[in-house]
């Protein structure tokens, strides 16, 4: 049902994986190899690495294979937890960041109430897992990465920059569903879940040896306000 200030709530949707954790279980490290290229994802993850202490605790949602984020972000001496709905790519995660902590789950199960409590956070890092998502369902997300979020905790977000809503597309051989926005539209969507965008950059991208064309990739640096 509806939250108490009447916008959508979990309760109201219908949530529809089906296929998409298994695509990746499938893609397994080709994915690194697909997309080796990972300017915009390694600046954002720097611009964290510069704003926080070491000990910070900073959660990777959608975390794949673990690199580069992870990886990175461990190194720096913070406190890791990933999460991916794809058991696949937690395997691999946990072999390529061992001092991270992982878990496979999704993010409606992190909502507050939800079947993982894993705390707060000073840093949240979500590359390329909201456009996994229904439109529907990405304020909710939002939402729930801002309830995760130490008061002034940031966020790294990045989405490909199209208008679709749970659109289907070959990808490395298989079929997954995206979303996306048009950028202004995204920051809009951003400022709505309760955060301040402090920076946004954007790269035209053309994975290697994929069927997926060039297509624009928006990282947006964020900070939870409240």
């Amino acid at each position: 049902m509806s939250d108490s200030a009447g916008r959508l709530a979990y309760g109201d949707l219908q949530l529809d994986r089906t296929g998409q954790a298994e695509a990746f279980d499938v893609i397994g490290d080709r994915y690194d190899e697909a997309f080796p290229h990972k300017e915009g994802q390694l600046a954002a993850t720097e611009w964290l690495v510069d704003s926080l202490d070491a000990g910070s605790r900073a959660l990777d949602l959608g975390c794949g294979t673990g690199l580069p984020t992870a990886h990175r972000l461990a190194g720096s001496g913070m406190d890791v937890v990933g999460v991916d709905l794809s058991a696949g790519m937690i395997e691999l995660a946990r072999a390529h960041v061992p001092d991270g902590t992982f878990h496979q789950a999704d993010v409606a199960d992190l909502r507050p109430g939800g079947a993982l409590d894993l705390g707060r956070f000073d840093a949240v890092v979500a590359f390329f897992v909201l456009l996994m998502l229904p439109r529907a369902e990405i304020p909710l997300a939002l939402r729930t990465v801002h309830d995760l979020l130490t008061p002034g905790g940031l966020l790294a977000l990045s989405m490909v920059e199209a208008d679709v809503d749970d659109f289907e597309i070959p990808f490395l051989g298989r079929h997954i569903r995206v979303s996306g926005y048009l950028r202004e539209d995204l920051r809009q969507v951003v400022e709505s879940a309760g955060f301040e965008v402090v920076d946004e950059s954007s790269y035209t991208y053309a994975p290697a040896s994929t069927d997926v064309q060039p297509e624009e990739h928006i990282f947006l640096r964020c900070r939870r306000l409240g």
